[in-house]
């Protein structure tokens, strides 16, 4: 199993990069960071940096959109970072909500996403690709490498990555639920005629390194690491829009919790102690998040690479970033790649 780790690209961006080069330092592979030009800085500026000061570690977003920008500049921007630090560049891309929703945009629709897929990894790895009904090629794009990663939730968007993505990305850590959204993306692959092994599974969720399991340290990990149960909630919340409150095609284990979501403060997205989030109950944290001490976080990674999870990547939106980095270092990541042969 990899390990990533994910950051909002705060200022000062050096502290980023510190953060990343001790996370490549643990045995991190992979460096990710949100993408909402209003709520963040720029993170294709930073990734440059990062991957100037570390050596080996791959650098994305955790994920931009199709509607942002214009998808030749994704692509060239993709490029030439690949272009100067050899191939080491991921493209997680979604629908899209706090980067489109903060200034008043929808999300792009699944069509439009599917088409985005192959035109930005073509034009990345220097084949002709169609924008806007127009040919269009990078003429100077050598041997480049782009796998592009979809980030999915509903049946529709899972089936979207099991025909197009080379990588899959989803945001919770609940092996229940990764099971079913896992068994979607590649039924989806192999009725494309793919082979689904060969795609990526890449688990993000807040991840909090205790001391201990007392009741007290738990709930103070559980207030730190709530934000996500409501960031996971907007796009529940879309499912729900779709496919109805009770709908066989989404499991209720993913949808129930939202019943008291009452709106969301993007101001405060992802954030420890965001105000819009305190209808997540202490449940979906625990099911969502990993908690407590290193051991358990190795017992539920254990499970979810027993369901076909490549790769676990760390939120550490929380006051214990550098604890749970160097914990990671010390015990998670050595108990889980220990039969790659890497430890």
């Amino acid at each position: 199993m990899d390990f990533g780790l994910v950051l909002q690209t705060d200022p000062p961006a050096s502290r980023v990069v510190e953060l990343m080069r001790r996370a490549e330092r643990n045995g991190f592979r992979y460096g990710w960071t949100f993408d909402s030009a209003v709520l963040w800085q720029e993170p294709f500026v930073i990734h440059s940096r990062i991957l100037e000061h570390t050596t080996e570690l791959h650098v994305g977003p955790m994920v931009t959109n199709p509607g942002t920008r214009a998808w030749e500049v994704t692509a060239s921007t993709f490029a030439t970072l690949n272009d100067m630090f050899g191939n080491r560049t991921v493209c997680g891309i979604g629908r899209g909500d706090s980067a489109l929703r903060v200034v008043g945009r929808r999300p792009n629709t699944l069509a439009r996403l599917a088409e985005a897929v192959d035109a930005i990894r073509d034009l990345a790895e220097g084949r002709e690709a169609v924008v806007d009904g127009n040919p269009v090629r990078i003429p100077w794009v050598k041997d480049g490498r782009l796998p592009v990663w979809v980030a999915a939730y509903g049946p529709r968007a899972l089936a979207l990555a099991g025909r197009k993505a080379d990588g899959f990305i989803l945001q919770l850590a609940d092996p229940f639920l990764t099971e079913w959204m896992v068994r979607a993306v590649r039924t989806a692959a192999r009725e494309a005629g793919r082979d689904p092994d060969a795609i990526t599974v890449c688990v993000a969720a807040p991840a909090y390194v205790t001391a201990d399991d007392s009741p007290g340290t738990l709930a103070h990990a559980r207030e730190q690491c709530r934000w996500f149960g409501g960031m996971v909630g907007n796009h529940v919340a879309d499912l729900v829009a779709r496919y109805g409150e009770h709908s066989a095609l989404v499991p209720a284990e993913l949808t129930a919790y939202i019943k008291d979501r009452h709106g969301y403060d993007y101001s405060h997205h992802g954030r420890a102690g965001n105000p819009s989030t305190d209808f997540v109950p202490d449940g979906i944290v625990d099911r969502f998040c990993l908690l407590g001490p290193a051991a358990a976080h190795v017992e539920r990674l254990r499970a979810l690479r027993d369901l076909g999870v490549d790769q676990f990547a760390v939120y550490a939106m929380h006051d214990a970033r550098e604890t749970t980095i160097d914990a990671y270092g010390a015990e998670v990541i050595p108990a889980l790649t220990a039969v790659d042969g890497r430890h």
